[in-house]
């Protein structure tokens, strides 16, 4: 019987675009109490395959005993469609810090800076939010789209993770950035963020 009140998500507003929060307590809803159709509107999924995907997910666990994630769907405001996801993963609470991901769900929304709009806010929400001092990043070295868009936002270049993702059967290197808090704090003012946070009411 569906009776549990479904979790109020944080949003946040650019001006084009809703990031609304995905957290573990809004999968637990999402995948306990909606219907498969209901799944995959609410993450703009395309097929049954990326809906297995999901579910296989979930069911194995999101979350350990000091990891969680903090996830946001990418709207577009206008048409209410689901864009992609950016938000945070391997968020490691005791330590502060915590890995940043992003995917656009088809190509046809990539080069009109979605990303960039959606991702400042991000950043600027980790830090400011959820008291996080580190943000990770990690892209294969040939992503040159993804590592600009990270330099964007003042993330700086660590090092190689070498034949750290499987892609194809092959391991590939990943190059890993970061931004800390010191450095947040010297360029925001720079980025020229407008975004707004409503926080969902209490009940």
């Amino acid at each position: 019987m569906k009776t549990a009140i479904a979790p109020q998500p944080v949003l946040l507003e650019t001006d084009r675009l809703y990031l609304s929060e995905l957290t573990p307590a809004v999968y637990q809803h999402l995948f306990t109490l909606s219907s498969d159709t209901e799944i995959k509107t609410y993450l703009g999924l395309k097929d049954n395959a990326e809906l297995a995907s999901e579910k296989d997910k979930f069911s194995k666990g999101l979350t350990t005993y000091y990891h969680s994630f903090k996830n946001f769907r990418i709207i577009h405001k206008e048409s209410k469609t689901v864009l992609g996801r950016c938000g945070y993963h391997t968020w490691v609470v005791s330590h502060r810090r915590a890995e940043v991901g992003y995917a656009l769900l088809d190509d046809s929304y990539k080069q009109k800076g979605y990303m960039t709009e959606a991702l400042g806010p991000i950043i600027a929400y980790g830090f400011e939010e959820m008291g996080l001092r580190r943000i990770e990043a990690l892209a294969a070295d040939y992503n040159t789209p993804s590592i600009r868009l990270l330099q964007r936002f003042g993330m700086q270049l660590e090092g190689v993770i070498r034949e750290h993702y499987v892609v194809d059967g092959v391991n590939e290197d990943s190059v890993l950035y970061s931004i800390i808090r010191p450095d947040y704090d010297r360029l925001k003012s720079s980025w020229n963020l407008q975004f707004r946070i409503h926080q969902p009411e209490k009940v």
